[in-house]
């Protein structure tokens, strides 16, 4: 078997680790391939050294663009490349252009996709990952889903539970694999030892880089009013060139960086990154991947959007979705610091992407679907039945698998009375009410 992983941004090199680890330590003939879409040093062998996994066996150099432009030139330089490895089967991980362009190269070569982090829903089609994200999953073989809550979108939108797998998120297997290697090499970043993190108290740690927040001036002004009021707190702000660049240009920045409480520092790596997001006392961001890690680390943090793909974290109590309103940012950032109770509350809140066995689960499924043939995508051979899509309340006291063999059926959705539940195959769905397409 040959497992062919597809890269783009730093997210994805770092939640791809623990699942490339894994395919390593198993001997797994496997391509890493990177489009090359950002490069700085973080995205040069060095950042795939420092975390311990093989540098990629392919980088196409794209460069940055307009999103056509980029996932064009994508497309073309993927195609090559599988068509020379011809792998059994193309990871793609989360929701960004290379992933859209991996998924659409490697269907329209009838290779099997495994989705990474499938499933995920801000139901915001004016976002690019919106976008990415559903059309990767259109193309994938194969979900590998964080949480239930994630397959119930898949589920609502016409997918085969067959085809899925809970894994957990591979974020948790990532924090606490990179935190152990971060600890080993302490803070390489000058700025950062400078600060002397590891004996500082009441650590913010903000990171703001979306247009919606950045580009607005009114948005932006507002957040910065209520980091002035946070003056008991150390705030650090490794700050993205592109939202330095916005600033001044609004002429914010000279105001914001002469606070005293305020550290604004130049992007950092990962690693120490993840040091100081683990020693934080509050993180307040408008990144995606932030809030998963966040909760992973048992650090409260507060989302500077109006929506999240990431509900769970919400729903689990561990991240509170703040906007850019002045005021409920210093409400909930208050609540934090002056009560214990709350605080604790959200450090302890319930980690809903799993327990740091994601890697392992999805090489699993792979390898399964491998052994038993399911990753080949050939031409159907037999005449396409008839089915008819049904709903019904059950009253005997049957499995979703006992009651699929019995009526010849694929159960789609299953409603408990109060929420919609995934259909595992052991699920008891007595009392219960489904919908299924059953086989003529």
């Amino acid at each position: 078997m040959k497992i062919a992983t597809v890269l783009g941004t730093r997210p994805e090199i770092i939640k791809m680790a623990p699942i490339i680890d894994e395919i390593s330590k198993r001997g797994i003939d496997q391509i890493i391939l990177h489009t090359g879409q950002h490069y700085d040093k973080e995205m040069s062998d060095n950042f795939f050294r420092d975390l311990e996994i093989p540098a990629p066996d392919y980088n196409i150099q794209v460069g940055s663009g307009t999103h056509g432009r980029q996932t064009g030139l994508m497309m073309k330089g993927i195609e090559e490349v599988l068509l020379e490895e011809k792998p059994d089967i193309v990871l793609v991980q989360g929701d960004t252009n290379a992933v859209l362009a991996g998924a659409l190269v490697a269907s329209k070569l009838h290779i099997a996709i495994g989705h990474v982090e499938a499933g995920l829903r801000s139901f915001d089609m004016t976002m690019p990952e919106e976008v990415n994200r559903r059309a990767a999953d259109v193309c994938s073989a194969m979900y590998f889903i964080p949480t239930e809550e994630s397959a119930i979108n898949l589920l609502a939108e016409g997918f085969s539970r067959k085809n899925m797998f809970i894994t957990g998120n591979t974020v948790v297997d990532a924090c606490f694999r990179h935190l152990e290697i971060a600890k080993k090499k302490g803070f390489e970043e000058e700025s950062l030892a400078a600060l002397d993190i590891e004996n500082m108290e009441n650590i913010l740690t903000l990171t703001m880089h979306r247009a919606e927040n950045v580009d607005d001036k009114q948005r932006v002004t507002s957040i910065i009013e209520a980091l002035k009021e946070l003056s008991d707190m150390n705030i650090i702000f490794p700050i993205h060139p592109r939202t330095k660049n916005t600033l001044q240009n609004f002429g914010l920045f000279d105001e914001l960086n002469d606070l005293d409480h305020v550290h604004i520092i130049k992007p950092v790596g990962y690693l120490d990154f993840l040091q100081l997001t683990s020693a934080s006392t509050l993180i307040l961001t408008d990144s995606g991947g932030l809030q998963e890690e966040a909760i992973t680390l048992d650090v409260p943090a507060l989302t500077l959007r109006y929506n999240t793909e990431r509900p769970e974290t919400v729903t689990a109590g561990g991240n509170i979705l703040v906007g850019s309103d002045k005021e409920v940012i210093l409400e909930n950032a208050r609540k934090i610091l002056d009560d214990k109770e709350f605080a604790d509350k959200m450090k302890n809140a319930p980690n809903p992407y799993g327990m740091g066995d994601s890697a392992k689960l999805t090489v699993d499924a792979i390898e399964d679907y491998y052994n038993r043939g399911l990753l080949d995508i050939t031409a159907p051979e037999d005449i396409m039945g008839s089915f008819t899509r049904k709903m019904a309340q059950i009253t005997e006291d049957i499995t979703v698998t006992e009651f699929e063999q019995k009526e010849n059926a694929l159960i789609h959705m299953v409603f408990d009375g109060q929420k919609m539940v995934f259909p595992a195959d052991d699920l008891n769905i007595k009392d219960m009410c489904v919908t299924y397409d059953a086989r003529e």
